[in-house]
């Protein structure tokens, strides 16, 4: 079965490009069996992104109030994934609302896995924070020997 991999966030907001950082890395492993996509995170760009996908991973940064660099993962068929951990811009219609959207109207993937990993700075500007960065990383790294 083959994997989406969706690196979501905005590259020039610190700690928010985490899912395209992680994106990235995956990507240049060059795995077969693996689409990997970045996308803003607005929600029904998302539903439309996953249509028709059989397992998708996606990345985000949360803001949990959790030390920066913390992951988290969630079974989206098991739980819901909590809307306030994830930061939204000028869209109030992200990755949560995207997930609860496509459980009610029957568009869900059957294997889905939310990631969010703890930021600490989600000001202008390019490049993660350390803990951030050591996170992706780890995350990419395990991304790469579960999947596909």
């Amino acid at each position: 079965m083959s994997v989406l991999l969706i690196g979501i966030g905005h590259r020039f907001r610190r700690d928010d490009g985490v899912g395209p950082f992680v994106a990235d890395h995956v990507r240049a492993r060059g795995l077969s069996g693996i689409r990997v996509e970045c996308h803003h995170g607005e929600g029904t760009g998302l539903m439309a992104l996953w249509r028709g996908a059989e397992r998708v991973v996606a990345v985000d940064a949360m803001a949990s109030g959790a030390p920066p660099g913390t992951v988290r993962d969630w079974d989206v068929a098991a739980e819901a994934v909590p809307a306030a951990l994830f930061p939204k811009s000028s869209h109030t219609f992200g990755l949560a609302e995207g997930i609860a959207m496509a459980r009610l109207l029957g568009g869900l993937p059957p294997h889905f896995t939310v990631i969010g990993v703890e930021g600490r700075d989600f000001s202008a500007g390019e490049g993660l924070t350390p803990a951030v960065e050591r996170a992706a990383v780890q995350v990419a790294e395990d991304l790469c020997r579960r999947l596909p």
